[in-house]
């Protein structure tokens, strides 16, 4: 069974090296401007690379229009829903354990008090409701910005199938995880830091199952309590911006990518790559999940998962 293993990763292994000689992905493209719905397709969507776009919604009112005042102005008697943690990272693990943050709801209005202040009680704060929250909790503000990325609506020959508001500080991290969709991530104000891995790097990418869980403050030690759930969730354990190579030893092997977008950038990342987020203070970002095309692409990437399960199962029974 030994024997089994090594060949399994040996497989696994020139089907790396394969990726590396072929697909060339050694660096993030950048473009100056918006790509035609048959370039962006052909080039990006067809090969699922990664692709920023610089100035691509520069003209948005919302990059000229969205100061502090501005936004207070606007939205600040909306409620809005804002996740609450005491060291930035929502939806992440901890220990045996994958914690979400708590959710308190707040005017907006408040929520710009907070991210002015600066002040450090314990708790940070992040604008990431995954729900189409642009839609459904900022109304005041969608003039300001598309409703869809006409160029990516006409290559996916679909609508959004969500548009999420992003605000938060420098402390607020969105941890290595992958999703069913392909994004289109466009920053309004500050900068966003990427760490990009393929979907071809899965092999590497080490996962686990974690109990669910969530942050409660206390509001008698103003401590945050850790509620466990019923429910497991499989989830990355690494620190990207931070890998422990002796605890995971195969993530040597991935090929990370970084890149930063900034005011009026685009970043198109694509369904099933992996991702860690970070973020210069107070910025904004709204970004469009299109429904990923579940094809061949996808079929291969369910059986890259299946090996990898199959050696991990061999390799340590």
């Amino acid at each position: 069974m030994e024997n089994l293993g090594e060949q399994i990763q040996q497989a696994l292994l020139s089907f790396r090296d394969t990726c590396n000689d072929f697909l060339h992905l050694h660096s993030v493209t950048e473009l100056n401007d918006a790509p035609s719905p048959l370039q962006f397709y052909r080039d990006f969507v067809s090969a699922n690379r990664p692709v920023i776009i610089r100035g691509g919604v520069s003209r948005w009112p919302a990059v000229a229009k969205w100061t502090h005042s501005y936004l207070r102005e606007k939205a600040g008697h909306l409620p809005v829903t804002v996740a609450v943690t005491p060291d930035g990272y929502a939806d992440a693990v901890k220990g045996d354990l994958f914690v979400l943050p708590e959710e308190r709801q707040m005017l907006f209005s408040v929520f710009l008090d907070i991210m002015e202040s600066n002040d450090d009680n314990g708790e940070i704060f992040y604008v990431q409701k995954q729900n189409s929250n642009f839609t459904e909790e900022f109304a005041a503000l969608q003039a300001d910005a598309e409703a869809d990325v006409p160029w990516a609506t006409t290559a996916f020959g679909r609508k959004p199938d969500a548009v999420n508001f992003w605000m938060g500080d420098g402390r607020a991290v969105t941890s290595m995880h992958r999703d069913h969709y392909e994004n289109i991530y466009c920053v309004v104000s500050g900068q966003k830091e990427f760490i990009l891995v393929p979907p071809t790097d899965l092999p590497w990418v080490p996962y686990g199952e974690f109990r669910a869980a969530t942050y409660h403050r206390n509001l008698e030690t103003g401590a945050f309590d850790i509620k466990r759930g019923d429910d497991t969730v499989p989830w990355i354990p690494l620190d990207a911006a931070n890998p422990d190579y002796e605890k995971y030893p195969e993530y040597e092997c991935v090929s990370a990518l970084r890149c930063t977008a900034g005011a009026g950038d685009v970043l198109y990342l694509p369904s099933l790559w992996f991702h860690h987020v970070r973020q210069s203070h107070a910025c904004i970002a709204i970004n469009y999940w299109y429904d990923m095309e579940f094809d061949i692409k996808y079929c291969y990437y369910k059986f890259l998962e299946s090996i990898k399960r199959v050696r991990n199962d061999v390799c340590n029974p």
